[in-house]
């Protein structure tokens, strides 16, 4: 195995977050507030201790097999949230390591779950840092070293396709480093004009960056402890929802529509579906609030279309407590709890393409149960479909509910309130952010003992990197000769 190399990518990504330090320290200067020194000795620390790294691998061969890529994208973000908790704990914003390093790998998984209980209070330095690592996650770390690997005569396939390990990775260029410099930059393009957008609704320049941030990591964090429902103007929630929309959809379709491709867009059979799913849902409510309650018909209707797209790319955003809703809504916002985002985009949990392949592979079994002799593949896009593809879709299924599964009973021996452990359980392996019950939208994580924190943290990043890239390592066939 390629140990340099492994520790030499490393080193690269510490130079990067060491950079991103840096702009939460110009932040910091700006308001001129207290953590400061916090961020400069972080940022001192990361950019040191990744040149050291890289000058000792210097010689290391260029080579990343597909053992090397798995292990680094699984390290990375450990090393990444070590080393990103630094300037909670020297700040004394989160003084606690383990509260800390929870904050932090939520922020690089983009979950978005909180220990939180007075965000306000934080410095504006501490709150962008929230928001980047959100920002950096969503994309993801490792596509965006794509884009500097090559300079360092670096390939970067294997690490491309263990941080993209859906069914199907779309190249938008044959190049993979142009992929990763293309997606970067629609992801930045949309930033932009969200917050531009916002900052025009009326919401603080400064509150306006944070949240595009966050919104197109499809990240969850906010500047507020009420999350959006601190703005009551109907204008930044509905730019919010569509800024969310977009962050859930495929990256490639957002390429083809900057490119005018609208008919490819709006023929892609998940982005139909993914639609399809937020309308059916967003209706069904709508009816219900309208009958449970007395809100008003338009603030029904944008509760309903805000949480459901919040929940199901995964943001975890919140404008109204939903546990607070009549019993079967509340349900039904858990059962997105297991959707997600699209392929290729940056969201978490199941996603769409595995949920309409999962599901016409099993029409299909009835028919081929009616016809034996028939051959009837699985179409995907008027495409048959890869059976390895098909077997990879149900075997994430069935390891992702057993996971959650047996995580669930572990956690409720340190959680006893079962439908607070199936919410916390639940919300990280799908990188939501809020849960159920006793971790819910009104509430945070502080309360959770440093035992759970720690095992949530590890559902984190099983969730953000697809079960498959973190089990494989468990696999004593990766490790054969």
């Amino acid at each position: 195995m390629n140990v340099r190399i492994i520790f030499r990518v490393l080193g690269l990504l510490l130079l990067i977050e060491g950079v991103a330090m840096l702009l939460a320290l110009f932040v910091s200067v700006f308001y001129q507030e207290y953590d400061q020194f916090a961020f400069l000795i972080s940022s001192g620390i990361n950019v040191v201790l990744g040149i050291i790294i890289l000058y000792l691998t210097r010689n290391a061969r260029r080579d990343i097999g597909r053992r090397e890529g798995y292990i680094i994208v699984s390290l990375v973000w450990i090393v990444f949230s070590f080393f990103g908790s630094l300037p909670y704990v020297i700040s004394g914003a989160i003084p606690n390591f383990t509260n800390a390093f929870f904050e932090t790998i939520s922020g690089f998984t983009t979950t978005g779950s909180s220990i939180l209980a007075d965000i306000e209070a934080l410095p504006h330095g501490i709150l962008f840092w929230r928001s980047i690592t959100q920002w950096l996650g969503g994309m993801g770390i490792i596509v965006l070293s794509l884009a500097i690997l090559p300079v360092f005569g670096i390939g970067g396939m294997q690490l491309f396709m263990a941080e993209v390990p859906g069914p199907t990775p779309d190249r938008i260029s044959p190049r993979i480093r142009q992929t990763a410099k293309t997606l970067w930059g629609i992801y930045l393009i949309f930033t932009v004009a969200e917050t531009l957008l916002l900052w025009v609704a009326g919401m603080e320049i400064f509150d306006a960056v944070c949240h595009s941030l966050t919104t197109m990591a499809t990240g969850g964090f906010s500047t507020k402890q009420a999350s959006i429902a601190h703005w009551s103007s109907p204008a930044i929630q509905y730019i919010i929802i569509v800024f969310m929309f977009l962050a859930g959809t495929n990256f490639t379709l957002s390429y083809l529509a900057i490119k005018g491709r609208f008919r490819r867009v709006f023929t892609d059979e998940e982005f139909k579906y993914y639609g399809l799913f937020v309308i059916a849902f967003t209706l069904v409510i709508f009816a219900g609030l309208i009958i449970s309650s007395n809100t008003g018909i338009e603030l029904a209707f944008r509760d309903s279309l805000f949480q459901v797209v919040s929940i199901i790319t995964t943001t975890g955003y919140v404008t109204a407590d939903y546990l607070l809703w009549t019993p079967v809504l509340t349900v039904i916002i858990f059962a997105l709890f297991f959707f997600g985002g699209s392929a290729g985009s940056t969201g978490g949990g199941i996603k769409i393409m595995r949920i309409v392949l999962l599901l016409k592979n099993s029409y299909y079994e009835l028919r081929r149960m009616v016809h034996p002799q028939a051959v009837i593949p699985v179409k995907f896009n008027k495409h048959s479909v890869d059976p390895k593809i098909v077997t990879n879709v149900l075997a994430f299924f069935m390891f992702y509910f057993v996971i959650f599964g047996f995580s669930t009973v572990i956690f409720s021996m340190i959680e006893p309130d079962m439908e607070s452990a199936m919410g916390a359980v639940a919300t990280s392996l799908g990188n939501i952010g809020p849960g159920l019950g006793n971790v819910g939208p009104a509430e945070n994580f502080m309360h959770i003992k440093p035992v759970g924190k720690w095992f949530l943290s590890f559902l984190m990043l099983l969730g953000r990197l697809e079960l498959f890239t973190i089990l494989v390592l468990f696999s004593p066939a990766l490790w054969k000769e």
